[in-house]
């Protein structure tokens, strides 16, 4: 199966590009295993330009329709490996080998874990990563969030809808975040306690997290009983399948791109989160149009190498 274009990566960045190869006349394979990435968990968005008020999944419900509509074709599964011959690639998923003449990387990143003992053993046992899709089992109880940034607050501001008790775990000496969000934040009232200069330094329970550690007192004890844990500090990019092309990172281990989303291979672009164009900034609307950008790169390229690539395309299996 030959394609003039293989997106790995179905969240807005994918989808982005996935629009607009399509409209270039591309041949357009669409690779995820997580379909909508950050943006289908982020909640209820209010910042994407057309919509006053849309949930994340719906967004992204909305760009695969529009995917759909122009013939893209879409793969639910994680991608094994990648191959190079000259200028063509085969991107093994599933059990098929899918032929290409370029590859944009659209994976973004996974959540950033606290990296201690019992995390992962306890994750979905009192700890989790997404307050859109753990955090109605809360109903009524309570518990704390780690992180200072926007995402954070914003996950608090989410949680509290349903949770009785919610504490932001700040590392740093403040918040930081949107204005309106601190506002909406601030409205909360004693519903919220913000906990500054802490971290959590030992996760408790045998079975399900119980209780945190933490590396300050708080109301004369070092120790928090919560129903549940929350992290939200940040994300580490999915490199590792571009590395296996070479593709060339940049001092904090994203792919390296110019302005027009190429890498240093030619062929291999990158797009969303991915990437650290935008530094911290990382949206929806950034992702979709740094899509939109690494697919215009990716035709124009297609238009000088895609032919080549049909005398060194590698066999189906």
């Amino acid at each position: 199966m030959n394609y003039d274009v293989v997106i790995i990566g179905s969240g807005a960045a994918g989808l982005g590009a996935a629009i607009y190869a399509s409209r270039y006349r591309m041949k357009v394979l669409v690779i995820g295993k997580d379909f909508g990435g950050e943006t289908a968990k982020a909640g209820s968005i209010e910042n994407y330009p057309g919509f006053d008020l849309i949930d994340g999944f719906d967004l992204m419900l909305a760009m695969k329709k529009q995917a759909d509509n122009l013939q893209v074709e879409t793969l639910d599964a994680e991608v094994m490996a990648i191959a190079r011959q000259e200028h063509c690639f085969a991107v093994t998923a599933g059990n098929a080998t899918y032929q290409t003449h370029e590859i944009i990387f659209a994976i973004g990143a996974e959540r950033r874990r606290l990296g201690l003992p019992n995390e992962r053993e306890l994750t979905g046992k009192g700890v989790h990563y997404c307050v859109t899709c753990d955090g109605p089992v809360y109903n009524g109880k309570i518990i704390a969030m780690v992180g200072g940034g926007d995402a954070s607050v914003k996950g608090v501001i989410q949680a509290s809808e349903y949770a009785k008790k919610v504490f932001l775990i700040v590392r740093g000496k403040k918040v930081s975040a949107e204005p309106i969000n601190i506002e909406r934040l601030e409205k909360l009232g004693n519903k919220v306690e913000v906990l500054l200069e802490t971290e959590v330094k030992e996760l408790l329970g045998a079975n399900k997290l119980e209780r945190v550690k933490f590396s300050r007192p708080f109301n004369n004890s070092d120790e928090l009983i919560i129903d549940g844990l929350f992290v939200e500090i940040g994300a580490v990019p999915n490199v590792q399948l571009a590395q296996s092309l070479g593709v060339e990172l940049d001092d904090r281990g994203y792919i390296k791109v110019d302005n027009m989303m190429k890498t240093n291979i030619d062929g291999v672009f990158a797009a969303g989160d991915i990437v650290n164009h935008f530094g911290s900034f990382k949206q929806g609307i950034t992702a979709a149009a740094m899509g939109a950008v690494a697919a215009t790169s990716a035709y124009d390229d297609h238009k000088i190498h895609g032919e080549l690539c049909q005398y060194h395309a590698l066999p189906s299996p």
